[in-house]
């Protein structure tokens, strides 16, 4: 395939070198003299291991060559690599103008070419920005559109400076965001000698996986320090414990807990937040990531309240209240905290669950029901058909299977709320889902 690629930092150089290297026809764009030059001498603009080496053999055997002028590059292209920067304003915001700047070159030289041409983004940009910025632009200075006249597809990179080259080669995964089938074709074929799972999707969720990506590297790193800050003042061996942590697999490093939903609740996780922040604040330590986790749940617990609320019924029926399915334990139970708070607001209330039933609970379950929240047994009822004849707005609190047929159940004008995703792409009318 013939390929353009604009940009000759980290991702570009890196991105052109290895495509050349693959036996495609590479040209490199870029406004710096210098690192045209650089290339077209066969020598790398950056330094990243082994990159020294595929630049010069692929300039040396005629698979790789840089310009400066962009209407060359896509007149002899046939696919175009946008790979610059997108760095941060003053306020912490996007700075696009270098996409804006390419992307306007770009479409003015698709104006003249009767060619199907496709234009591929790897530079990392936040949702909307393909939709917003990268798409218009294209269309406005070419005359042209997107889809149609010539392909779109986002394509983040996942390469680490550093081991660049090897990550080129060895992606975790390979994520094409695309806005017609035969865009994606085109881009996917670039890398059908490659072993990683192929994804394909749409150019929003393409966006921010990039961006969820990083983000949980940041907080890995930062989540890592705390802990071993927290060990060094105990006399602990910091690395030791995460590499114990690391060996479980099934929980820890896992898609385990990594689904958006409700807040999380229960015996466990509320109890030792707390008390490793409070042992932390003992030793003198300030941890903001770790001292943030609580507020961030009640955050959610909040979130979960104002959308009921702002349907606007007193009428409300809670299906699940245990701290999640299968288990009869109401201790931290966010949806206790939900059913408290509009109890306190004046809403009435209708609640099932079948494991938590008054007659079958003992210890401290029958205790926290008995002693701590006695008002909730007088609310609740023996069916899932009882709370939704009764209620305007239904809750679904936990992942109970039986609640899974609820969607379809509902009568017109009910609302109904959903805390865990019961039902894959619920779009019924009136179903709102916490985070989807």
């Amino acid at each position: 395939m013939k390929i353009s690629v604009f940009g000759l930092g980290y991702v570009g150089a890196v991105s052109a070198g290895c495509l050349a290297r693959d036996g495609h026809r590479v040209i490199g764009v870029d406004p710096v003299p210098a690192k045209v030059a650089l290339i077209n001498d066969g020598r790398t603009p950056i330094i990243e291991k082994d990159l020294d080496v595929v630049i010069e053999r692929t300039v040396r055997e005629g698979r790789l060559t840089a310009t400066g002028r962009a209407e060359e590059a896509i007149g002899d292209s046939e696919l175009s690599l946008v790979c610059v920067g997108t760095p941060s304003r003053g306020n912490g915001g996007l700075d696009l103008s270098y996409v804006r700047r390419v992307c306007e070159e770009i479409g003015v030289a698709l104006r003249e070419k009767t060619e199907r041409h496709t234009v591929v983004v790897r530079s990392t940009m936040l949702p909307g920005s393909m939709r917003d910025t990268v798409i218009p632009t294209l269309e406005e200075h070419s005359g042209k559109r997107a889809g149609a006249d010539f392909g779109v597809c986002i394509n983040p990179e996942f390469l680490r400076e550093g081991s660049a080259v090897f990550d080129f080669y060895h992606p975790p995964k390979t994520v094409i965001g695309e806005i017609d089938r035969a865009s994606g074709e085109t881009v996917a074929a670039l890398y059908s000698g490659i072993e990683a799972p192929l994804i394909r999707t749409d150019v929003e969720t393409a966006e921010m996986v990039k961006y969820t990506d990083n983000a949980w590297h940041a907080l890995k790193v930062g989540f890592a320090n705390e802990i071993g800050n927290i060990c060094k003042e105990l006399g602990i061996d910091g690395h030791k414990v995460m590499q114990i942590f690391c060996r479980d697999t099934k929980l820890n490093l896992s898609p385990y807990y990594l689904k958006p939903g409700f807040a999380f609740g229960g015996s466990c996780l509320p109890k030792d937040v707390r008390a490793l922040c409070y042992k932390a604040k003992s030793l003198d330590l300030d941890l903001p990531i770790l001292n943030a986790i609580l507020p961030s749940n009640e955050r959610q617990i909040e979130r979960g309240l104002r959308m009921i609320m702002e349907k606007g019924s007193k009428r409300v029926g809670v299906l699940g209240f245990s701290f999640k399915a299968g288990t009869d334990d109401l201790r931290e139970s966010p949806v206790v905290e939900v059913i408290e708070r509009l109890i306190g607001k004046g809403y009435e209330l209708r609640l099932y669950d079948r494991n938590v039933r008054l007659a079958g609970l003992v210890g401290a379950n029958r205790d926290y029901i008995l002693n701590r929240i006695p008002h909730l047994s007088r609310l609740m009822v023996g069916s899932v058909d009882e709370v939704v004849d009764f209620a305007d707005t239904v809750v679904i609190g936990n992942g109970e299977p039986e609640f899974r047929a609820v969607p379809s159940r509902m009568r017109d004008g009910q609302a109904l709320i959903d805390f865990v995703r019961i039902v894959e792409g619920a779009t019924r009318g009136g179903y709102d889902g916490i985070c989807w």
